[in-house]
């Protein structure tokens, strides 16, 4: 079962994945997707940790979440806006050879017998890029974030902190 999680920069998405995460299971699966780049960014996550607690298990994946032992586990893979950046720079920005990539692995992570809480950014609502990658990437995360909620079973949009399901319902029942 695949639930998407979308929201804009500190809508609450992150912490309402958890919150499902945690209702049910009481060692949920934590997939960091992060490249560190520099000490800040480093400290940022280390706080993340702190506020998750004990009960996390946390394993950091770049790119190949379909290898990941996810069968039975209930993992919040966060996020996929961070795991979609290390495609586009490792690819040179070539959108459609990271939309293929990405589609076969959110493909086979569909197929799995786990309970799946994806958390992405909706870029759809924020300002025009900039610049040519920019706009390229915001491509790239569009079609991605489509391809999973075609896929999903549950997909939820955060407002101010509040989850509107959009697609199915939240996963704890709530």
């Amino acid at each position: 079962m695949i639930t998407l999680v979308l929201g804009g920069t500190r809508s609450g998405k992150s912490r309402h994945a958890q919150q499902l995460a945690r209702a049910l299971s009481e060692r949920p699966l934590y997939v960091a997707t992060s490249r560190i780049w520099d000490e800040a960014h480093a400290q940022r996550i280390a706080r993340h940790q702190r506020d998750r607690g004990p009960e996390w298990r946390t394993v950091e994946c770049e790119l190949a979440l379909d290898q990941l032992p996810l069968d039975g586990e209930v993992a919040v893979i966060d996020c996929v806006t961070l795991w979609l950046t290390n495609f586009f720079s490792d690819e040179g920005s070539d959108v459609e050879r990271c939309l293929e990539r990405a589609s076969a692995i959110i493909d086979r992570l569909a197929a799995r017998q786990a309970q799946l809480i994806l958390v992405s950014n909706e870029l759809g609502q924020s300002l025009h890029a900039p610049t040519e990658l920019g706009r390229q990437f915001v491509d790239l995360q569009g079609l991605v974030n489509q391809h999973i909620a075609a896929r999903a079973d549950n997909v939820a949009w955060l407002v101010a902190g509040i989850a509107h399901y959009v697609k199915g319902r939240a996963p704890d029942g709530r």
